[in-house]
């Protein structure tokens, strides 16, 4: 009982930890990622579809992608897609080919992002903590219904503890990489 609910703390924290790296990934650095376009969909025969599955996403160089649609009619969807999200990047068509220049960020740009990167790391580390009371909740439940004792309770608390210590030291991890990342000019 008490190994389920470490077990299952443990797979949600490793899930935020995910989670804030999936996010951080949408933040741009200045360098061309083809991860920067993931979250976006074209319009695609009436349906959104990620534009992963119509086109194929590639860096041409430290500040380039390029984005070969598999359809020729994908062209100018792809290009408004690119123009409606909130990247602030522009496209260049050549042919059937759209380039995208990464711009050059300002020192300005670089610092509000920094904020950024640290508010979302305080989200997961809030995530973490609020899966920690859940899971001390439940050991709570237990010792009520005399299910275990409050040793076995008390135990299970700091193993808890112990996780919500060791994934809070992984957000800070990613946190300190994305920090550096960003500031690198």
């Amino acid at each position: 009982m008490i190994d389920e609910i470490i077990e299952d703390a443990e797979t949600r924290m490793g899930k935020s930890v995910e989670s804030l790296r999936t996010e951080l990934t949408k933040i741009r650095t200045g360098r061309a990622h083809p991860s920067l376009l993931d979250h976006l969909t074209v319009e695609y025969y009436g349906a959104a579809t990620p534009l992963s599955q119509v086109a194929n996403v590639s860096v041409e160089d430290a500040r380039t992608l390029s984005i070969t649609p598999w359809e020729k009619d994908m062209v100018k969807a792809i290009e408004k897609a690119i123009m409606k999200s909130d990247l602030g990047l522009n496209p260049a068509t050549a042919g059937t080919v759209i380039r995208i220049p990464m711009p050059q960020l300002t020192e300005q740009r670089r610092h509000e992002l920094v904020r950024v990167v640290r508010n979302e790391a305080e989200n997961g580390r809030i995530a973490i903590r609020n899966i920690r009371r859940d899971a001390n909740g439940d050991f709570k439940d237990l010792l009520k219904e005399k299910e275990i004792t409050e040793d076995q309770a008390r135990q299970a608390e700091d193993k808890v503890q112990k996780l919500t210590d060791s994934y809070i030291t992984k957000i800070d991890e990613v946190l300190a990489k994305k920090e550096v990342e960003l500031m690198a000019v």
